[in-house]
């Protein structure tokens, strides 16, 4: 039991916060690439990633897995994305420091993914060889740092808190 729920019920919370998190974060990166901040969508990712990371932390294990080991790097990791967004609102230095902290986390939720794909779905069973599973998170390694470099080229919101300048006002 863990939090008061049988294994199984915990692991399903894990996955589902874990599945939301991930899909949240790829709206995300697609927001940061057209430059747009996407509030509701960034707190959902944000929380449910730390939720995650937190929940995947708590799995009874008689030594530290990689999965605990990058658990912790992306809770690391989220304390100053989320202070980048929250409290010193994207300005100056603290745009790219959010960039990619948020792509950091999102990448780190990405090969924990991988990894858990490879050994627990029986689809990719067969094919889980070290070869194909490196390659694979090389893949995502590769796509992961082109999205950063687009995110920090173009992610410039108007503020924190407004996504689009102020409409003029028609006088007619």
């Amino acid at each position: 039991m863990i939090l008061g729920m049988s294994l199984a019920a915990f692991t399903t919370l894990h996955v589902v916060l874990s599945l939301i998190g991930l899909g949240a974060g790829l709206v995300v990166a697609g927001g940061m690439i057209a430059s747009r901040l996407l509030p509701g969508i960034t707190v959902l990712f944000l929380s449910s990633t730390l939720l995650a990371n937190l929940t995947g932390l708590m799995f009874p294990s008689a030594r530290l897995a990689l999965g605990h080991q990058l658990g912790l790097v992306s809770v690391l990791v989220l304390l100053p994305t989320a202070a980048a967004l929250c409290l010193h609102r994207l300005a100056g230095a603290w745009r790219w420091i959010y960039t990619t902290g948020a792509l950091g986390v999102l990448w780190l939720n990405g090969v924990i993914a991988v990894f858990q794909a490879f050994a627990k779905l029986a689809v990719l069973r067969p094919v889980a060889q070290p070869e194909i599973i490196y390659a694979t998170q090389l893949v995502l390694s590769l796509v992961f740092a082109g999205l950063a470099v687009l995110a920090v080229r173009r992610f410039r919101p108007c503020s924190a808190v407004s996504q689009a300048p102020p409409r003029p006002v028609a006088l007619s």
